[in-house]
């Protein structure tokens, strides 16, 4: 066993009897594969260029067990609702359904959402071609611990042509009252040819302590499919959230998603970009914040293979108290990739002196018919903006907020749920208050 993995070893050892489908061959298979990937591959270090400047030894240091089962307040579901959203919703708690606190009813016939659990157990799908084909070899080692520990999650098939005319929800729940806790929650998500969905992807928390989220999303879209993915991560300050989310696109098809990174102790975001066919497209918003005793990290990695598509990708990074933040982005652009048009930006404004950031956009062209660009900016408040601001009556501290907000606002405004823009703008708000640093 590589050293470091011995947590994650044990992991898997107290998860494997409650893991579903052990009569399934071909998925105890790439579990057991998943498992030697986990203690060959290590944990991953300082020496690794993806990982230079964030530590897992943090997350390790913690001893690690499966999540129980935990029992839903509908009090607590109420308040974390998006007032004004009309959608369907999968809730999971611990990384399971939660079929009580679902509404899955009056799905167009052709489009098909349950469990991980119910469809490896059914005979609707067949998954052998789907669970795991974005992925690939599987990344990192937590990408292979999630595999390892495939247990339950959300599965949708949007058949071909069908336009779901409501938001689908997915809402993550966790109860960290015992330290440790691991869910790996596996969604798979496959849009047909000309299928179009709106999804909202929500991570929230129910409970205090420390808790371990690995969760991996797969998002097969075919042919001229179209999805739009707002997603928001709103952990309390103990949590540990690591997500992986590959993208695999056939020709035409688009890709939109807003990433909004405001809660989490320690929270990475992996976003894998693949383009399979010509004239495909995927645009990438995100925001985040650090503050004090705060990670957040943000890796893209855009593969453009194939001529004729396109990528926009513009993140924004607000840091305060003694916050700290990475980010990494990737566009390779292959030598058979003529005409590919690829753009990526990430600005960051830190609040203190005490603040950390990390950038580093990457552009790699083997290609000579191309439009592409990269930058990345390091900023502070103006303190003429700030007495701006309060020569008109506004605190400093108003005036801060406001400011911050601001600049968050061209990411924010690219939210398709109108709700969950005011609901991530209340969160960064209500952190940054919290705050008392001084510019």
């Amino acid at each position: 066993m590589t050293a470091g993995t011995a947590p994650l070893q044990a992991l898997i050892d107290q998860a494997r009897e409650r893991l579903p489908g052990r009569d399934f061959g071909w998925l105890q298979s790439r579990r057991a594969e998943a498992a030697r990937a986990v203690a060959e591959l290590g944990l991953p270090d300082r020496k690794s260029e993806e990982w230079r400047y964030t530590s897992a030894e943090r997350l390790v240091s913690h001893p690690l067990h499966p999540a129980a089962p935990a029992r839903l307040d509908p009090a607590m579901l109420d308040a974390l609702a998006v007032p004004g959203l009309d959608a369907w919703r999968a809730v999971f708690v611990n990384g399971r359904l939660a079929p009580a606190a679902s509404d899955l009813e009056g799905l167009p016939e052709g489009v098909v959402v349950e469990s991980l659990r119910a469809a490896l157990e059914g005979e609707d799908l067949d998954l052998t071609a789907w669970l795991g084909r974005a992925t690939g070899d599987g990344g990192h080692v937590f990408n292979a611990l999630n595999t390892a520990l495939i247990d339950d999650g959300l599965v949708i098939h949007v058949g071909p042509g069908i336009e779901l005319e409501r938001p689908l929800e997915m809402l993550f729940l966790t109860d960290g009252d015992e330290e440790g806790s691991t869910a790996s929650p596996r969604n798979l998500v496959v849009l047909e040819a000309g299928a179009q969905l709106t999804l909202v992807e929500r991570h929230a928390s129910l409970g205090g302590g420390m808790y371990f989220n690995n969760g991996v999303t797969e998002v097969l879209l075919g042919e001229g499919a179209r999805l739009a993915h707002d997603r928001l991560l709103e952990e309390h300050g103990a949590a540990f959230h690591l997500h992986g989310l590959f993208l695999d696109q056939a020709a035409g098809s688009h890709y939109a998603a807003v990433n909004a990174a405001l809660g989490g102790c320690w929270s990475r975001t992996d976003i894998h970009v693949r383009f399979r066919g010509e004239g495909a497209g995927c645009e990438l918003d995100g925001v985040y914040l650090a503050g004090d005793g705060q990670l957040v990290d943000m890796h893209l990695d855009v593969d453009h293979a194939v001529p004729g598509c396109a990528s926009r990708h513009n993140f924004r990074g607000i840091l305060h108290g003694r916050g700290r933040a990475v980010f990494d982005g990737r566009i390779l652009v292959r030598r058979d990739a003529q005409q590919t048009d690829a753009h990526l930006a990430n600005a960051n404004l830190l609040l203190a002196r005490e603040c950390e950031i990390d950038t580093k956009p990457q552009l790699e062209i083997f290609a000579d018919d191309v439009r592409c660009s990269h930058g990345t900016t390091v900023g502070q408040i103006e303190a003429e903006q700030i007495f701006y601001l309060r020569s008109r009556g506004i605190d400093a501290d108003e005036a801060r907020r406001m400011l911050c907000v601001g600049f968050a606002v061209e990411v924010l405004d690219r939210f398709r749920v109108p709700g969950l823009r005011e609901r991530a703008e209340e969160r960064l708000r209500a952190a940054l208050g919290q705050d008392n640093s001084e510019d």
